[in-house]
């Protein structure tokens, strides 16, 4: 698998959120901002509670095989949840659709996704993930939420990767991504390896490898 870099020069792209910065690593059809090998993140929980999984304009979005793989295993993410999630499965069902985002999971009240709920230290746990953790399941939970703060968009051509924190929610991820000096893609490995690929991952790495020694150098 071989990359190259480019410019975004494409009307259609260059419109979007994605060219914020016109940097791309064009691996095949995946364009990669350049945001997403420079910038550093890592997740800080303790400080952002999980927010993400209630702060938005809609549920997770899901992909076909993930809603299937839901329908299927539900019964294995049932006795995870809090009633209150329960309660809005039962009503609005396991997925719906957006007009927007497409398929994406329900919400409570139209803001916590009803897979996720509190702890005692008021951090938002996802139901689908501790089931995966206690081996009732081998999904660990849908990618759009694995590869968060990374979106990706696609096209009829293209699949967009790009770098898009919240600017006041992951404000403490991007602080502890700056202190351990740690890349987002490299934070998101498994995510990343897990939507695209190990082959695509080792790949990337080398475009950032070789993108931070030209840096370097000039």
């Amino acid at each position: 698998m071989k990359y190259f870099k480019t410019i975004c020069t494409n009307p259609a792209l260059a419109s979007s959120t994605f060219a914020k910065n016109i940097g791309v690593i064009a691996i095949d059809n995946v364009l990669v901002s350049d945001e997403v090998v420079e910038a550093k993140f890592v997740c800080d929980l303790h400080k952002c509670k999980g927010g993400c999984c209630e702060d938005g304009d809609a549920g997770a979005p899901l992909e076909q095989e993930e809603m299937r793989i839901i329908e299927e295993n539900y019964y294995a993410i049932d006795p995870y949840l809090s009633s209150e999630g329960k309660a809005e499965i039962k009503r609005q069902g396991k997925f719906l659709y957006d007009k927007e985002f497409g398929w994406v999971t329900p919400t409570i009240n139209g803001a916590l996704c009803a897979y996720g709920s509190r702890d005692k230290n008021g951090i938002i746990k996802c139901g689908i993930e501790a089931a995966y953790y206690d081996g009732k399941l081998n999904w660990k939970k849908p990618i759009s939420c694995h590869l968060f703060p990374i979106k990706t968009t696609q096209s009829k051509a293209y699949t967009m990767v790009n770098y898009e924190p919240r600017e006041v929610l992951c404000k403490p991820g991007c602080a502890l991504g700056k202190k351990v000096k740690l890349p987002v893609y490299q934070f998101l490995k498994e995510a990343l390896e897990r939507k695209f690929g190990t082959e695509f991952y080792e790949t990337l790495h080398q475009a950032a490898v070789e993108h931070f020694d030209k840096v370097k150098t000039n």
